[in-house]
Formats: C-alpha cells, sequence, structure tokens
C-alpha cells in the first residue's frame, strides 16, 4: 500500500519505530521487517508526494541506522590494499536495475550464505534515469533490501560513472560540469560515499602527445575530486575512482596511467596539498558495456587483456598507493574467466548486464509482460535500431531502456515470480562472490572499515 498522509505513517509506524526529532529507533524489529517495511519502500518509491517519499527514505536511512547499517565509504580498505597489507580478491560492484528491491535481498542472502565482506551496489549516471532510480531512491530500496534480510555492517553505496557527456561538454562545458556536480551533491545528500568521476569520455586521441589527450580527463577529474572532498560527511572520506580509457574504446596502456596520474595530482594539488586522491583507476582492457551481440542474440566471445590489468593493478600500488585497476563491462564473460581477476590484482569489478538478462530471460518472467516489454521498444525506440542490427541485437541493446516505464508493472509481479527470480540472482551472485575471491572476507571489512553514523535531519516533522 502506499501511505497518503504523514500522520499515517505516524500513526502505522507507532509500537514498531520510535521517532523523536532527528531519531529513530526500532523498538521491535520483527514486527517492523513483517508489517510495515514493504509498505514504507513501496511508499518511498510511487507515492506522488516528494515530502512523503524524502520522509519515508529517511525514516528507512535511520532506521537502519538504530540496527547497525551505515551508508559507508570503502576507502580505508582500499588504502589497506593499496598498502599491500590486503589481496586475494576483487571486489564485486553490482549494477541493480531492475526489481531493485528483490535483487539487492538476493545479494544480501549470498553475501550472508557466503560471510562477504565487501560488495558495492552502484548505479551510473545514465541507468538513474532509463530505471528511473534516482539516487535516494536507489539508496532507499537497497537499504530497506539490508533490513529485510538482516544485514549488518557498512552499506558501500556507489555512483558509477558520473560520466562527462562529451556532446554536451564540448557545446556547453560549464553547463555539463555543473550537472555533475549536482548529482554529485544529490549522491552525497543520500548516503552514496563511493563515487566514480568519468571523464574518460573527453580524451582526445587526435592530439599528438599522451598528456594532451589526456588533459581534459585528468583536469576534470581533479577538480571533481576537490568538490566531492569540500563536500563529504564529517569522519567519511569518499572513496573516488577515475577513468582513463572509455569502455568499448582502444585498450589501455601503462604510459597513459602514469602521464594521467602524475598530471592529476599536479592538478588536485592546486586545490589543496591534503587532498585525499582517487583510491582505484577504471581501464579499458578488450570489455564493451552489455558485451557485444551476435545476430542471433547471443554474446560474441572477448580477449580480455589481464597482463594489462596485472601491469596497471601493479603500477597502481607501488607507485601511487592505489588499490589497483578496475574492470568495467565483465558480467557477460564466460563463467571461466572471474577467478582469474583476483590472481592478477584487478581492485574492482563492474557488473550489470548479465544480471539484467537473467531476469529477462528467466523461465519465470512472464512472457505477456516480456512482449508488451519488447513492443514498447519496437514503438518508442525504433530510430535507434542500425541498419546493421538483426532485431535480436536491436531488442537485446535496448531493453535497458524499458525497465524504468516498466518499473510499476515488475514491482506489481507476483511474490513466487519475484522470489523464483530471487533465487536464480542468488546463486548467481553467490557464484561470482567464490571465484572473485570475497567469501569468507567479512573479517577484512570489520578491521579495515569502521561505520560512521551520519546524522540526517528530517525532510519534516514526523511523530
Amino acid at each position: 500500500m502506499i501511505y497518503s498522509s504523514l500522520e499515517q505513517i505516524t500513526d502505522r509506524c507507532r509500537e514498531i519505530v520510535v521517532i523523536e526529532g532527528s531519531h529513530v529507533s526500532v523498538s521491535d524489529e520483527k514486527r517492523f521487517v513483517t508489517e510495515l517495511l514493504d509498505d514504507l519502500v513501496y511508499t518511498a518509491v510511487f507515492s506522488s508526494d516528494a515530502l512523503i517519499r524524502n520522509s519515508v527514505y529517511w525514516i528507512i536511512r535511520r532506521a537502519a541506522a538504530s540496527l547497525g547499517i551505515f551508508p559507508s565509504s570503502i576507502q580505508s580498505l582500499y588504502e589497506a590494499m593499496g598498502r599491500g597489507n590486503v589481496s586475494g580478491f576483487s571486489v564485486p560492484a553490482i549494477n541493480v536495475r531492475g526489481l531493485t528491491y528483490d535483487t539487492a535481498q538476493a545479494v544480501f542472502r549470498a553475501m550472508a550464505k557466503g560471510n562477504v565482506g565487501p560488495v558495492l551496489f552502484e548505479i551510473a549516471r545514465s541507468e538513474m534515469k532509463y530505471t528511473d532510480q534516482p539516487p535516494i531512491e536507489y539508496s532507499g530500496v537497497i537499504t530497506a533490501a539490508a533490513i529485510k534480510t538482516g544485514y549488518r555492517g557498512p552499506l558501500m553505496l556507489q555512483g558509477d560513472h558520473f560520466q562527462v557527456n562529451a556532446k554536451k561538454y564540448a557545446s556547453a562545458p560549464n553547463e555539463e560540469i555543473t550537472a555533475i556536480k549536482d548529482l554529485i551533491a544529490e549522491a552525497i545528500t543520500a548516503g552514496i560515499y563511493n563515487i566514480d568521476i568519468d571523464a574518460s569520455t573527453v580524451v582526445d586521441l587526435s592530439r599528438p602527445s599522451i598528456q594532451e589527450q589526456q588533459a581534459a580527463n585528468y583536469g576534470i577529474t581533479a577538480d571533481l575530486t576537490a568538490y566531492i572532498r569540500a563536500r563529504e560527511p564529517e569522519g567519511i572520506t569518499i572513496s573516488t575512482g577515475g577513468e582513463i580509457g572509455e569502455v568499448g574504446t582502444k585498450n589501455t596502456t601503462v604510459e597513459e596511467f602514469t602521464i594521467f596520474m602524475d598530471n592529476y595530482l599536479v592538478r588536485l594539488r592546486e586545490h589543496g596539498n591534503d587532498l585525499t586522491g582517487i583510491s582505484k583507476i577504471s581501464i579499458q582492457t578488450g570489455t564493451t558495456h552489455g558485451g557485444v551481440p551476435l545476430a542471433d542474440g547471443s554474446i560474441a566471445q572477448v580477449n580480455i587483456d589481464f597482463d594489462t590489468l596485472k601491469r596497471i593493478s601493479d603500477v597502481a600500488r607501488d607507485r601511487y598507493g592505489l588499490s589497483g585497476a578496475v574492470q568495467h563491462g565483465a558480467s557477460t564473460l564466460p563463467n571461466d574467466a572471474f577467478d582469474r581477476f583476483p590472481t592478477v590484482g584487478t581492485a574492482e569489478i563492474h557488473l550489470a548486464t548479465g544480471f539484467q538478462n537473467i531476469m529477462y530471460d528467466s523461465d519465470h518472467f512472464p512472457q505477456d509482460l516480456r512482449d508488451r516489454i519488447y513492443d514498447y521498444i519496437r514503438k518508442t525506440l525504433g530510430g535507434e535500431q542500425k541498419e546493421s542490427d538483426t532485431e535480436e541485437q536491436f531488442l537485446y541493446k535496448t531493453r535497458k531502456k524499458a525497465i524504468g516505464p516498466f518499473k510499476h508493472e515488475m514491482w506489481h509481479l507476483s511474490k513466487e515470480i519475484r522470489t523464483a527470480i530471487g533465487q536464480e540472482l542468488e546463486q548467481q551472485f553467490a557464484f561470482l562472490f567464490d571465484k572473485l575471491g570475497v567469501v569468507d572476507t567479512r573479517t577484512v571489512v570489520e578491521k579495515y572499515m569502521t561505520p560512521i553514523d551520519v546524522p540526517v535531519e528530517p525532510p519534516a516533522k514526523i511523530g
């Protein structure tokens, strides 16, 4: 159900949640989870009243804190990796696009069963738009899923690909950078304390030297790093990432990385000598976001440059104290590729489309809904189909853009359907956690990460 007023929410919370000024505590966790939480999440996502939505998100966030669940930065763990104190695993960063509440619960269940420590829940600037998930919604729904499954500890939420739009930057650079700054501020307010800056889109390979090619990239990345540092909550150092090679373009070289880093650090010092820089670097090694669909809709095999991953990760740690290199576009790789990432020192691996595929292609996903989604794509997105695309390729590449328009229908799938798809997702999460070496790493997080409770004022008087 959707709560229609703050008074109704207050009445419903009575005897389950205590709300006093800016403080929230859960007095009856079992009832909170079984009787109240699902309706709060649904209200937060679908209420037409912004004040009600924001108030419910605040209740969820502060209730989570009272239970020991805190939005956190992975910075201290990445610093330990940069020092060589921690190794042997690659941190999975999971982009949750559809069925977010159910998918996140599947992640937390797999984490609990595997005693898994570091996992990032992330969403990119572009994904926020086509999945209709602004930062506060994404943060709130993931947090609710953590409560629902009994998770405790640091909750690592990440803004993935806070990316510069090259065309907009070329025509109106100040406006584009301002838009990214606004998104950063919005994300921090929502408790997203890990942010990946992506200015690789403005690298100009036509320039004669690598420094000139990377100038706009390292300049923007440094400026936005300083912007983040000026706005992070007290006690929090937001883990910030940079990117050199735009995913799907040419592979990154060690020389490009060192030139980027050296100039980035010079530019960053112009904002202040004591500012903390990026903690990781995203590079291109041969993958493409979503994979490359073949004529029949299947995914082409790719050759990942693991040697480049290793060499850049080694230099990143040894010379700059970073956690290592980051691999994007990996979720559609063959299963036998994943255990190689930890062996070459990959710090983080981003996983998205593969989980979307499990959802869409599941035998449990209703065929009538799938048909309506594909009809919508043909009618509204047909202009995006290339002449060389078969229909299968076109549908595969564009169906992510139907998640937002059909979000309501997906939330209203029966519990049986959502449970079945969630079990399929959970199996894949468990498999990936094992291959990426994060099984039985909970103690590593407990050793190197200390959750901090960031005070958050309510958007309205509640209680």
